[in-house]
């Protein structure tokens, strides 16, 4: 059961859960099938939050269920469904919005990002949107006010009913599929940009400004690109102001001669000469790390095309966002409180996550995969030698235990019984055993030479 909105921006599919929520389903395709919501205006959109429409005021106090038009203004509202529990999980996410008695109206709204938890229980979800999530991006992006409404106006058009399971009431069959009336200048009137009128950026603007303009633009797409591919974190990041960049130095110059010399402006958090990673030697540019932007921006002022160790230096606010922590795409980003051990910290972080290869050699042994360097040694892989065999280290430590726990038992029987002692009498009736053979084998020998002595004698 699906419904095609039909918006100023585009158009979008919304399928609804006629078994789960058939009250608000029956609301919304009886209004729909009246054209109520033509020309209604997204009154409230917020970013990566929600837009919120279905107001024919565009007040966000207005509306009126289907059921007004039936029964009167005793039935302007109906009663929220609340199982089965649906939650906003996915952008797209479409439900009646709760006018504060846990009732519903004619309002609705669409969410724009995932996993919103905080609209659970108190708004009822009757349906999703299956196509045309451009539109929803678009929604996300649109210019809005400190209170979320567009600065140009964004409003429904049409709507078209795919499919219709419920009946129609028969007090509107006069209404029911009727033609959309058309949009009067009442309807459409607004105090903002309204939706028939073209704006162009670049009016009143100076040559310099329209190629300043044009330059931001083109910066903000490569940036948005190379979010897009992995490159940046956001495209909206900035480097931090209390940076400085220095330049031009001397392949002589250290750490503690730079922070020496830019200490008298402040505190300093860090200071780093940039160094080859194989040979160690300076690469002659460094970041200097000051406690207070002021201090900043006073070494910037003072310090540029100043001669250290016989070389003028360049001083420059940082433009790098190396020390920002990336925890992943889709997951934000966050920026260290002490950067002084943030070479330390990001080569933990990334040794944790990491899998390794010990042993490349494949025959006859397997790989070791660990998450951290520290562990390596003592977690080394031992290799199955033959076929249906535990791990050596399994079979060491069980055949250790097993011996353990039959020492236990042989010390826990002598307790109970010692002057029976199995084992020692075991010995005994081995030694006993070696004696009666011995002394049989005696009786043999003793026999035969008997026996012999006889024949010779008869002889």
């Amino acid at each position: 059961m699906s419904v095609v909105i039909e918006t100023s921006i585009g158009d979008f599919v919304i399928d609804l859960y006629v078994d789960e929520r058939p009250t608000c389903c029956k609301n919304f395709l009886k209004l729909c099938k009246i054209k109520y919501f033509n020309f209604c205006l997204f009154h409230n959109i917020q970013e990566n939050y929600i837009a919120q429409t279905g107001d024919p005021s565009g007040t966000g106090r207005g509306g009126e269920s289907i059921y007004n038009f039936v029964y009167g203004d005793q039935a302007r509202y109906f009663e929220m469904e609340r199982f089965p529990l649906i939650k906003h999980r996915k952008m797209g996410t479409v439900s009646m919005i709760n006018n504060g008695s846990d009732l519903h109206g004619s309002q609705f709204l669409i969410t724009l990002a995932d996993n919103i938890d905080y609209l659970d229980g108190k708004h009822t979800v009757f349906g999703v949107v299956a196509k045309g999530f451009e539109v929803l991006e678009k929604l996300n992006e649109w210019i809005c006010d400190k209170d979320g409404r567009p600065y140009q106006d964004i409003r429904i058009m049409h709507t078209v009913i795919l499919d219709d399971p419920f009946e129609d009431f028969a007090a509107l069959e006069h209404q029911n599929g009727r033609a959309s009336p058309e949009p009067t200048e009442e309807r459409i009137q607004s105090d903002r940009i309204r939706i028939d009128e073209e704006v162009d950026q670049l009016e009143g603007m100076s040559q310099e400004e329209i190629e300043k303009f044009m330059n931001q633009r083109e910066a903000k797409t490569r940036a948005k690109l190379l979010e897009i591919i992995g490159d940046i974190p956001d495209a909206d990041i900035k480097p931090p102001e209390n940076v400085l960049f220095v330049c031009k130095l001397n392949p002589v110059t250290t750490d503690e001669d730079l922070e020496l010399i830019f200490s008298r402006f402040g505190v300093i958090n860090s200071c780093e000469v940039i160094r080859d990673k194989k040979t160690g030697d300076s690469l002659c540019y460094a970041f200097i790390e000051f406690d207070r932007q002021e201090d900043c921006e006073n070494a910037y002022f003072k310090m540029d095309n100043v001669l250290i160790d016989d070389r003028r230096i360049h001083v420059d606010f940082s433009q790098s966002v190396a020390k920002v922590k990336w925890k992943g795409k889709g997951t934000g980003t966050g920026y260290f409180e002490d950067n002084r051990n943030f070479r330390d910290e990001m080569k933990r972080e990334d040794n944790r996550h990491k899998f390794k290869f010990t042993d490349k050699s494949r025959r006859g042994q397997g790989y070791d995969l660990i998450f951290d360097e520290e562990n390596r040694d003592s977690a080394k892989y031992e290799p199955i030698t033959e076929r249906g065999h535990h791990k050596q280290r399994e079979h060491e430590f069980y055949k250790k235990r097993h011996e353990d726990k039959k020492k236990d038992r042989r010390e826990k029987s002598r307790e109970r019984n010692p002057s029976k002692d199995r084992y020692k009498e075991r010995d005994y009736k081995k030694d006993r055993h070696k004696d009666s053979h011995r002394y049989r084998e005696t009786d043999r020998r003793r026999s035969r030479d008997r026996d012999s002595k006889y024949c010779d004698r008869r002889k």
